[in-house]
């Protein structure tokens, strides 16, 4: 079962960054579309970001538009989500997905693959 790793998580101020990291256990992952999605507390899971299979489309959730940028670097079969001016919405569990469509995806549902998740919290 192939597997994805999440990394980079944790607490930041309002206005701050923080880099997610997504490592896939293998190179089939390459072939695949890439997300991240996110579910905060007593909500449903919601799309972030998505990239294609290799880079050349990025789609966003309206809410992290010009905040939040996804992309990949598929010769270390990695995932990043470079977020910034973190609001206090934006505090959730993160988790890296993986898509067999190579296309890319904004539908939580249609993901193949998840990590375990890691927290970002946002204070003021």
């Amino acid at each position: 079962q192939p597997q994805l790793q999440e990394s980079g998580g944790g607490s930041v101020q309002a206005g701050g960054s923080l880099r997610l990291s997504c490592s896939a256990s293998t190179p089939v992952f390459r072939s695949y579309a890439m997300g991240w999605l996110r579910q905060a507390a007593g909500k449903e899971r919601e799309f972030v970001a998505a990239i294609d299979w290799n880079g050349g489309n990025t789609y966003y959730a309206d809410s992290v538009k010009g905040r939040f940028t996804i992309s990949r670097d598929n010769a270390k079969n990695a995932v990043y989500l470079q977020m910034n001016s973190l609001r206090l919405e934006d505090t959730a569990v993160y988790y890296c997905s993986a898509d067999r469509d190579p296309t890319g995806n904004t539908d939580p549902g249609d993901y193949d693959y998840w990590g375990q998740g890691t927290q970002v919290t946002v204070s003021s």
